[in-house]
Order: structure tokens, then C-alpha cells, then sequence
């Protein structure tokens, strides 16, 4: 029993044995893996182990080193917290600057004024507030203060925000950067307000008809209203202050020009844009020349006046040189240097005399003007203006006086040139006789005068004051001897008559009662006039005065009809007057008489010469051929168609230069109806 009791005894025992056993075992199996777990978090708080030293390392600073660290922290804390609070107010203007300043341009000049000032106290204390910064990291750094990674990643962003501003040059860019381009958004709404402003307000000048522009009084219109003035004044102050005046000038001068230009539309401009080469000489554009001054004259007084008080009352505040410049640009772009080009393709254009008193005519529109040009293209601002202005008119002057003194040669010239075949009167003697009146009449004496004058004192010669009237009537006299010399060309003696009497007559009576022929004197009048009649008469005597000899009756006094003598008589006789006739038509049937008065009495002096003795001849011997069937052969005329025949002679064609060629004969006679007749009919 005893052994039974100590057998249970020892189960019991390693019964509790073997718990405990397991019991350890189970509690070291949980250790080993609480130990596993434990492993990875000692890695983790080895790696946080220099961060948190860097973090306790300002504890473990010197204390002195941690008191002085706090003076450079408060030094910058300042800067940079006024700077951050500058940045958030101008984030608080964005919503107003993005908006259309159309709707309150003063409130909107006023956000943008202060987003400037904002701008401007982050452009003076970024700077500032880095610098104090960076003087903090330097602190740290030389007294061991913070870690060095710490320190390397501050130093880092401070290189970062140090590069920021330089770049920006401490300028415009950096104020872009620092906003964030929200102050040039709100100067291109600006100018855009600007340029809107300005069309809304610019409309083309309603123009009258063209010919009408000269009697019109001076116009004003286009010009903005004071407000809209003062609005584009405000936009101006703020855009120049941000360095943009030249934009607001262009934008400016493309608006305004364009304006003028429309309004010179309605003028019909086209011809001042024909070159050189698309016409042959003056003439071709002579109807322009004057449409030329009246337009030119509108512009200027009109236009471009205008347009000069308008840049004064909106750039007044900028100063006289940008506003100058500014209307410079305007009459250049909107076409003044046009105008002036055509008066150049003027003076390039062949010279012929006609070309002189075209030249004369721009030379006075511009004289005329001379005042409004100083005053409106006198600055520096225009100086192309004036050089091309300068250029013209010593062109026009050049131009002038190389005409006119070469007038005299030309005219002396024409000597060695054939007289006209048809006895009529020169062009050279018909259009210089009326040239030189106009050169010394009212119109144009006292500008070629001027012009003369300018001309030679750029040579340093004098000009008398009675020089121009000189050289005009020696001109008149170099027109009386070449008519002398052509006179004394012409073979036919009868035709040089006729010339002599034509142009003489011709100077008489275009030169009586006007300028040049008071200058001359009655006496050299009633010269030419005396020269007329003479050469008149002798005229009339060689050639028609001889044809009534051929109705001689002779040897038909005594006549009693019936005879065949007599009827051959009268028919020879009738015959050679009718041969005689003919060949004098044919003859003089190309000769002109220009003047309808002297052309009138000549025909007159002929029919009196010859119709009365041909219609007695036919009253008295007519008859006698009445019954004779070849009578058609020698009654060729009536008295009325004789008188019509001699009547139609000497009538001008324009055919040539100058002198007018007549209908032929054959013509003549396909014209007349009925002028011959069969019968002894005398009337």
C-alpha cells in the first residue's frame, strides 16, 4: 500500500513535470516569436534613429548658440510673413482683374493700380526675406545647430527660390513670376479696352461730292468725345506706367489711320497710284491734276487737322514728342506721302510746254498750303514728310524753269521745219501766242514769277522783275520771224499769200485786247493787221480775181442770138472760166482758214469778185444755149451753187497738229445736191 501510495505519487509528479514542461516550451515559443516581430521595428527605429538625434540635437546645442538662433529667426520671420500675406492679397484681385473692364474702367484702373503696388512691395522684399533666410541656414550650418541633411534640403529650397527672383532680373519678369502673369492679362484687357474705345468712336468723315470739297468750311468732326478722351487718357497713364506706350501708339495709329483712309474712300483716289509708265505725258492725266489740289487741300485742312488736335487732346499728358510721332504716322499710313508721290509722277512725266502750267498749278496747291504744312509736319517726328515735300517742289521749280527757258529755243527752232501744206495756222504759232498770255495772266504770272526767282537764287543770279515779260515777248518775236521764214518757203507764191494773211490775221486778233498785246502796242497791232489786208488782196488778185477775165465779151456785144459763131464763143469761153474754177478748188480745197470771221469775209471778197459778172454772163448769153444738147458740158454751175461752192471752201478738219486739212473736192461736190445744172437757169 505503502509502495502503491509512492507510485502515484511519482505519476503525479511528472504529470506536474510535464506540464510544466510544456507550459515552458509553449512560453518559449511565444517568446521566439515575439522576438521575430521585434526584429523589423528595430530596424525601423535604427532609421529613425538620426532624425530624431537631428531633431534633439538644438536640445544638446550649446545654450548661447540656441539663444542667438532665435534673434535671426525673428528678423526673418517678419519679411517673410508680410510677403505671404502680399501673395494672398493679390490672389484676392484675380477675380476682378479677369473681368471686362468696359464695365467700370475706374474701378478696374484701381485694382490694377494696387495689384501694382503689390507687385512692387514683393519685387523690394522677396529679396529681403531670402536674404534673412539664408542668413539663418548659414547660422545653423557654423554652430552645429540642425543636421546636415536638414540644412541641405533648406539650403536647397533657398537656391530654388533665390533663382526664382534673379531670373526674373528684379524687373517685369519677376513681377510675372510673381503674380503669375495676372498683370499682363490685365493690361491686354487694357489695351484691348483701348482699341475697342477707339473704333466704337471712329467713324469715316460723311464726305460731299468731290467737286464740291473746296467751297466747304472747315469740318471738325471725328473727333471722340471728352469722355471717351478721358477714358483713353486713364488707359494710357496706366499702360505707360507698365512700360506699354508703344502698343497703345500702334494701336492707336492703325485705328485712326484706317479711320481716314475710309473717309478718303469716298474721294475716289485711284488715280494716285498711276506710275510713270501708265501714261505718255501730261495730258493724259491733266483732269487729275486739278481734282489733285482740291483733294489734297481737304485732307490737309480737313483730315489731317483734325487728326492733329485729336493726338494733341489724347497724348497731351505724354508729351509733344509721342503724340507728334504718333500723327506722323497716321498721315503716312492713312496716304499724305500718296498724294505727294502723284505730284512726283507729274514732274517724271515726258516735258512738253503743257506740262509747265501743270507743274505751276501743283506747284500753287502746295504754296497754298505751305502754312498748314509747316504747322502739321514741321516737327522732327516728320521728317519724311518733309523730305519728300522738299523733293517735290524742287522737282516742280526744276522742272519749271528748264521748260520755260527752253521755250525760245524750241519756238526758234521750228524755223528749220516745213511750212504748213495747207496755209493755215501753226500749232506752233496758235498755241504760243495763247501760252505766253496765260504764263503772264492773272492765274500764273506772280507763281512762274516766283518759281523763276527760287530758281535762280539757288544758282546765286538775279532775276529782274520785268525779266519774265522780256523773255515772253522775245518769244512773241521769234513766232514773227519764223512765220517770215515759212512764208518765204513756200514755192507756190499765191499759198504764201494766203499763209502770210492767215497767221497775221491770227496774231491780230488773238493777241488785240489782251496782255501780251498791250505790251506790244496798238502800233504793232495795226502792223499785223495792215500785213492782213495787203497779203488779203494780193491773195484774191493772183489767184480768184483772175477768173473773171475768162467771161470776156468780147466780140459778143453786138450779138443777136441765133449765130453758131457766137454760141462757140460763148461756150468756148464758159468752158475755160469753168477749167479755171475747178483747178483753183482743187487747188485751194485743202487750204484752212481757221478763223471763222477772216474765213467768212474772204469767201464774201471771192463770191463779189466772181458770182456778179458770172450771173450778168449767164443773164446775157445763157440763153443762147438753151437749146444746144451739149450745154450740160459748159453751164457746169447755177449762180446759187457757184456761190455755195466758193462759200464751203477753207473749212478746218481736225486731221494734224496744228493746222486743219479741208474736205477734197470730190467730197465737196458728193455734198452739194444739185449744184449743177443742165439748164441756163441763173438762179
Amino acid at each position: 500500500m505503502a509502495e502503491a501510495s509512492g507510485v502515484d505519487r511519482g505519476i503525479q509528479s511528472l504529470i506536474a513535470a510535464r506540464k510544466s514542461l510544456k507550459s515552458s516550451l509553449e512560453k518559449s515559443k511565444s517568446i521566439g516569436l515575439a522576438l521575430g516581430k521585434t526584429g523589423p521595428r528595430f530596424d525601423e527605429i535604427e532609421q529613425r534613429l538620426p532624425s530624431l538625434e537631428a531633431a534633439v540635437r538644438p536640445i544638446r546645442a550649446d545654450r548661447e548658440a540656441l539663444v542667438a538662433v532665435g534673434g535671426h529667426i525673428n528678423r526673418a520671420v517678419g519679411p517673410a510673413a508680410a510677403v505671404l500675406k502680399v501673395f494672398d492679397a493679390v490672389h484676392g484681385l484675380e477675380k476682378s482683374l479677369l473681368s471686362d473692364p468696359k464695365n467700370d474702367l475706374s474701378g478696374y484702373l484701381a485694382v490694377l493700380k494696387r495689384l501694382e503696388e503689390a507687385l512692387k512691395f514683393l519685387g523690394e522684399n522677396c529679396g529681403l526675406a531670402i536674404q534673412w533666410l539664408e542668413d539663418i541656414v548659414e547660422y545653423l550650418e557654423d554652430h552645429s545647430v540642425a543636421d546636415e541633411k536638414y540644412l541641405s534640403n533648406l539650403k536647397k529650397s533657398l537656391r530654388v527660390l533665390r533663382e526664382f527672383q534673379e531670373n526674373g532680373g528684379g524687373g517685369e519678369k519677376e513681377k510675372a513670376r510673381l503674380d503669375g502673369g495676372l498683370r499682363d492679362a490685365a493690361l491686354d484687357k487694357l489695351e484691348n479696352e483701348f482699341r475697342r474705345l477707339l473704333k466704337d468712336n471712329s467713324v469715316p468723315l460723311p464726305m460731299a461730292t468731290p467737286a464740291s470739297l473746296g467751297d466747304q468750311a472747315c469740318i471738325a468732326p471725328s473727333q471722340l468725345p471728352v469722355t471717351v478722351i478721358h477714358k483713353l487718357q486713364a488707359i494710357l497713364g496706366r499702360l505707360r506706367a507698365n512700360k506699354r506706350l508703344d502698343k497703345c501708339v500702334s494701336i492707336y495709329v492703325e485705328v485712326r489711320s484706317s479711320n481716314v483712309r475710309a473717309s478718303l474712300q469716298a474721294l475716289e483716289l485711284d488715280y494716285l497710284d498711276i506710275s510713270v509708265s501708265e501714261f505718255n505725258d501730261v495730258q493724259s492725266i491733266e483732269g487729275y491734276i486739278a481734282q489733285w489740289g482740291n483733294h489734297l487741300e481737304f485732307a490737309v485742312k480737313h483730315l489731317f487737322e483734325a487728326e492733329f488736335k485729336l493726338c494733341n487732346d489724347v497724348f497731351e499728358r505724354i508729351g509733344s514728342n509721342v503724340w507728334m510721332d504718333c500723327f506722323s504716322k497716321i498721315a503716312a499710313q492713312a496716304g499724305m506721302l500718296a498724294f505727294l508721290q502723284f505730284g512726283k509722277t507729274v514732274t517724271e512725266c515726258k516735258k512738253d510746254p503743257n506740262k509747265l502750267v501743270k507743274l505751276l498749278d501743283i506747284f500753287t496747291s502746295l504754296n497754298k498750303l505751305r502754312a498748314d504744312f509747316n504747322r502739321l509736319f514741321g516737327g522732327a517726328a516728320c521728317i519724311e514728310i518733309q523730305n519728300f515735300t522738299r523733293d517735290l517742289i524742287k522737282k516742280l521749280i526744276d522742272g519749271v524753269a528748264e521748260i520755260f527757258w527752253e521755250l525760245l529755243a524750241q519756238v526758234e527752232i521750228q524755223k528749220k521745219t516745213p511750212p504748213p501744206s495747207d496755209g493755215g495756222v501753226p500749232r506752233v504759232v496758235s498755241f504760243v501766242t495763247d501760252y505766253c498770255n496765260k504764263l503772264i495772266g492773272d492765274k500764273y504770272k506772280s507763281t512762274l514769277t516766283q518759281v523763276l526767282l527760287i530758281h535762280k537764287s539757288w544758282r546765286s543770279e538775279r532775276f529782274q522783275d520785268n525779266q519774265l515779260i522780256v523773255e515772253v515777248l522775245r518769244i512773241i518775236k521769234a513766232i514773227e520771224q519764223t512765220m517770215d521764214e515759212w512764208m518765204k518757203a513756200y514755192p507756190d507764191p499765191t499759198l504764201a499769200h494766203f499763209f502770210a494773211m492767215n497767221n497775221h490775221w491770227h496774231l491780230y486778233k488773238n493777241l488785240k485786247g489782251t496782255r501780251i498785246g498791250g505790251l506790244l502796242g496798238d502800233t504793232w497791232l495795226k502792223e499785223h493787221d495792215q500785213y492782213k489786208e495787203y497779203y488779203a488782196t494780193v491773195f484774191l488778185r493772183d489767184s480768184w480775181g483772175k477768173l473773171p477775165s475768162h467771161l470776156s465779151r468780147e466780140g459778143l456785144i453786138n450779138f443777136s442770138g441765133g449765130h453758131a459763131t457766137a454760141r462757140d464763143l460763148v461756150k468756148k469761153r464758159l468752158k475755160s472760166f469753168n477749167d479755171a474754177f475747178d483747178e483753183l478748188y482743187k487747188k485751194q480745197s485743202t487750204w484752212v482758214l481757221p478763223e471763222k470771221e477772216l474765213r467768212d469775209r474772204v469767201c464774201q471778197q471771192i463770191v463779189q469778185a466772181i458770182v456778179p459778172v458770172y450771173r450778168s454772163y449767164m443773164q446775157n448769153y445763157g440763153p443762147v444755149l438753151e437749146k444746144d444738147p451739149s450745154s450740160s458740158k459748159y453751164v457746169r454751175y447755177t449762180v446759187v451753187a457757184l456761190e455755195k461752192i466758193i462759200s464751203s471752201l477753207y473749212i478746218p478738219k481736225p486731221m494734224r497738229y496744228g493746222s486743219f486739212k479741208g474736205t477734197p473736192p470730190s467730197e465737196k461736190h458728193k455734198n452739194d445736191v444739185d449744184l449743177r445744172r443742165t439748164t441756163s437757169a441763173v438762179v
